[in-house]
């Protein structure tokens, strides 16, 4: 029993020697160059400018979109969706909810449900 438990620490200490080394620090890369500092600004200049990978390069400002509706038109159409309720419900009830009164007496919806409960208890 013993040398089975220093033989499974042996392994596991191995296991994490092996996993436990680090890398080499190389230090500061050292840049080997013979471009002046006007030839490397100008160099990358002319890549700003170019195009990468199909974007487009965009110079001056966005023209304003003119749409073919009126605000008039468009206002009165957000009102008549608004007062449809939930348009991206899927169910009968799932138009705004009301927050006024209902017509029906709250102690006979409270009997209800008490009535309710004591048959689901039977």
């Amino acid at each position: 029993m013993n040398t089975s438990k220093i033989i499974a620490a042996a392994a596991l200490s191995l296991l994490a020697a092996v996993g436990a080394q680090a890398e080499t620090y190389e230090g500061v890369q050292t840049v080997n160059t013979v471009a002046s500092r006007s030839e490397v600004a100008a160099d990358a200049s002319q890549a700003a400018r170019t195009a990468v990978f199909g974007e487009a390069r965009y110079n001056g400002v966005a023209p304003a979109l003119n749409g073919t509706t009126d605000r008039a038109n468009v206002h009165n159409q957000a009102v008549q969706t608004a007062r449809m309720g939930n348009i991206y419900g899927n169910q009968a009830s799932a138009g705004v909810l009301s927050v006024g009164n209902g017509n029906v007496d709250r102690a006979a919806v409270r009997a209800e449900a008490r009535n309710a409960a004591r048959t689901a208890a039977l």
